[in-house]
């Protein structure tokens, strides 16, 4: 599952946000954006490195885990490697800047301890957020948990056919096929048709039945053999649908690696 703590582009906007934000703060200290920006430029790794230590590193290994001591004791690590390589950049940036009249730049231009709060805010300010987005997502994932679990005290799943109500155990279906205006279930033993929409089934369904084209539904504990393009439950080989490739080799993957 794609979460979007891993979505590339929540990371390119929030960066984007910080360099505007990094850019203004020093631009208007210095009295100079142009200068912000290059300065900014050089910053920016250091600031992408301790973020992304601290954030996806530090903070699910040690501070999600309650290991207190030892997330302060690396946490203030980080912090004086950081503080080191941002003196290295300072100093090579006013080598830079003195081409561009750094005597004409404000009196803060110099103040390493604004640089430090500054770079340190947005880490923090990154922690939070990315806190929130986990707490987030992890209400989402122990939802569809308890989703699939009240789905599962259900051994069967009951339709209405030939206007009977029919309950057909999970461990029966071998596919859904999609017909024209009724579904059809294969079972090892028949095949009953219901008129049921295929996007409606699916959702009445745990999670071993996965949609494989917009035409069937399959039984992930029938599968024999899986290609690129196909699948065999049974005896039968059914197309997997080119918008849904991606998506089923991922559901398979991490079915199997649970």
């Amino acid at each position: 599952m794609k979460t979007k703590l891993s979505n590339p582009y929540y990371h390119i906007f929030y960066w984007i946000i910080i360099i505007i934000v990094l850019v203004l703060t020093f631009g208007l200290s210095w009295s100079n954006n142009v200068a912000a920006f290059f300065f900014v430029s050089m910053l920016l790794p250091i600031v992408l490195g301790t973020s992304y230590f601290f954030n996806y590193f530090l903070v699910p290994r040690l501070l999600f885990k309650k290991q207190l001591l030892k997330f302060a004791l690396y946490s203030i690590y980080t912090i004086i490697v950081s503080l080191y390589l941002e003196s290295i950049v300072l100093m090579f940036s006013y080598v830079y800047f003195g081409k561009f009249s750094f005597h004409d730049l404000g009196p803060n231009a110099s103040d390493t301890i604004l640089f430090a709060v500054v770079l340190y805010l947005l880490v923090f300010i990154g922690a939070f957020l990315f806190m929130i987005l986990q707490i987030k997502e992890n209400q989402k994932i122990i939802q569809k948990l308890f989703l699939e679990n009240e789905k599962m005290k259900k051994p069967s799943l009951e339709i209405m056919s030939n206007r009977k109500i029919i309950k057909i155990p999970y461990r029966d279906i071998v596919y859904i096929e999609s017909l024209s205006d009724y579904i059809r279930i294969n079972t090892n033993d028949e095949q009953i048709k219901s008129k049921e929409k295929i996007s409606k089934i699916i959702n009445r369904l745990p999670s071993i039945f996965i949609r494989i084209h917009r035409s069937f539904i399959i039984n992930e504990e029938k599968i024999k053999e899986v290609s690129f393009d196909e699948v065999l439950v049974d005896n039968v080989r059914l197309n997997i649908g080119r918008s849904y490739r991606k998506d089923v080799k991922e559901i398979l993957k991490n079915n199997r690696s649970n």
